[in-house]
């Protein structure tokens, strides 16, 4: 597997790849590789001629810096996972690689109702920070396919409203591939590194609360389901941010369903001081 760790360098390279008619297949990270992540990898080896992951914990998408500082690092560990996946290319730049001169862009991306709902409302400026890394890795790697987690739905969303702004939808095609699970049903995640043994165990009570909700939704009225389920989720001890039913395709409230309607249930709470993510498609 080569390593890059000079923007210039990779995207030379890339270059020289795509001249031969090579197929490029990226997937962006931020290391703490784990099997959901080596999935990705997985469907891009199969798919493309050469895959590229990249591993960059960006500071700008962090709106509190002690979760910046907390984020688990464990490189040589992801390196070996990523040799063993057939991964061709990583990119490892450190923070000057990808913001020079200490530069952040000043340029707003207009993602509209998506930044404001959910994750946005909770994390002002999370979104910009996300669109800022993407952007310049995008730019740097001009990938053909773009492989991305389902378990950052919303984070999918906004990526895919990135590269229409960015006109390269015509360029690069975006996959969101299914979130993959633990034996007991918790979202693989990085920050489940985190949690120690009692907290882990109750980590699951996110998974039971989508579960609780798919399992007994039915058209009408949707409140008193999300009631119950917030219940479950506060009684194993987390603090809970959002706890929504929206719709697919564009996040907007849903308050009663018709039956046809694709919706989608997205959930943020902490377990102390470590803040998880999930969401399940209902329909």
């Amino acid at each position: 597997m080569l390593i890059f760790r000079k923007a210039k360098e990779l995207s030379y390279w890339a270059d020289i790849q795509r001249k031969k008619g090579t197929k490029l297949g990226f997937v962006p990270t931020m290391g703490a590789l784990h099997p959901g992540h080596i999935s990705l990898i997985n469907t891009s080896v199969q798919a493309n001629n050469i895959t590229i992951a990249s591993i960059f914990v960006n500071p700008t998408q962090f709106n509190d810096p002690k979760d910046y500082e907390k984020y688990p690092k464990t490189i040589e560990n992801d390196i070996k996972m990523l040799e063993m996946a057939q991964c061709n290319v990583l990119f490892l730049p450190d923070v000057p690689e990808i913001y020079p001169n200490k530069a952040v862009s000043e340029f707003h991306y207009d993602l509209g109702f998506l930044e404001k709902r959910l994750e946005g409302e909770f994390r002002p400026g999370h979104y910009q920070g996300v669109c800022m890394v993407v952007h310049r890795l995008l730019d740097i790697v001009n990938p053909d396919n773009l492989y991305l987690g389902q378990k950052d739905y919303q984070q999918c969303m906004v990526i895919k409203k990135l590269v229409e702004l960015i006109e390269k939808d015509a360029i690069i095609t975006i996959h969101i591939c299914s979130t993959l699970r633990e034996p007991d049903g918790l979202a693989m995640s990085s920050r489940n590194m985190r949690l120690n043994k009692e907290e882990r165990k109750k980590a699951v009570s996110i998974y039971n609360s989508l579960s609780y909700i798919n399992a007994n939704f039915r058209t009408g009225d949707i409140p008193g389901i999300i009631t119950r389920a917030k219940k479950m989720l506060t009684g194993a001890g987390f603090n809970i941010d959002y706890l929504e039913v929206t719709d697919a395709t564009d996040l907007s409230p849903v308050q009663s369903w018709d039956g046809n309607q694709k919706i989608t249930v997205l959930v943020a709470a902490f377990l102390n001081d470590v803040r998880l993510i999930d969401n399940m498609i209902l329909n």
